[in-house]
């Protein structure tokens, strides 16, 4: 007997709109009554509705997500997450925007070997890309200390979602107004801030509006 099918959508904020996760997910044909929608961070998997979602997977069943940002944010933990239900739970997934990220019965065995190297190449990227990160940061430091760039006292620090909220405003997820709201800052601090952080991850020119994040498939 087959399992049952379940969507799982999540957003960051409560501004945010989950529709066209929403409408993916019908498409696909998840029943209305199996899809959970969660509006919390994606920095851990501590929320209370997907873990409700998880103990509620059987044998056969099966978990569709939009894309693997919208299931976590940290790729080591989506890698322990996937072994957990997958191996354990024997349930399957399906990223709908990753079609290699498929783990449904009927596939082969080279069918499930390359769903788990992309979920590695994924986690290598991410990671690689971090350790990226930090050293172009401590060379730019210690460049600009060569050339006489004496630091000021040390800035606010932003609070602890800022980085997250940041990401999705890059990518046109989520509004200055909304983000701030989030935060507890003003709209143009956290531009600014966010603006300086998109800068310095490499983010310059990659910045979508809302209207064209509509259009894009991310």
């Amino acid at each position: 007997m087959p399992g049952k099918t379940y969507g799982y959508v999540r957003v960051s904020t409560r501004g945010q709109r989950e529709d066209r996760q929403l409408a993916a997910m019908q498409e696909f044909g998840v029943p209305a009554e199996y899809i959970v929608i969660e509006k919390q961070s994606g920095k851990d998997f501590v929320r209370p509705l997907y873990l409700q979602l998880v103990g509620m997977l059987k044998p056969g069943d099966v978990l569709v997500v939009k894309s693997i940002d919208r299931l976590g944010r940290n790729y080591e933990e989506i890698l322990e997450q996937w072994a957990s239900l997958t191996k354990e739970k024997k349930a399957a997934i399906v990223v709908l925007d990753m079609p290699l990220l498929d783990t449904r019965e009927g596939r082969d065995l080279t069918g499930t070997l390359i769903a788990d190297i992309v979920l590695q190449l994924l986690s290598y990227v991410a990671q690689t890309e971090r350790e990226f990160i930090r050293q172009r940061q401590a060379e730019g430091i210690a460049a600009a200390k060569e050339r006489g760039v004496r630091f000021g006292r040390k800035r606010i620090p932003m609070p602890d979602r800022f980085e997250e909220l940041a990401l999705d405003w890059w990518f046109g997820y989520i509004s200055a107004v909304q983000a701030g709201k989030e935060l507890g800052i003003s709209r143009s601090t956290f531009t600014r801030r966010a603006e300086e952080w998109g800068s310095s991850q490499g983010l310059a020119g990659e910045r979508y509006s809302s209207a064209s994040r509509e259009d894009s498939c991310f």
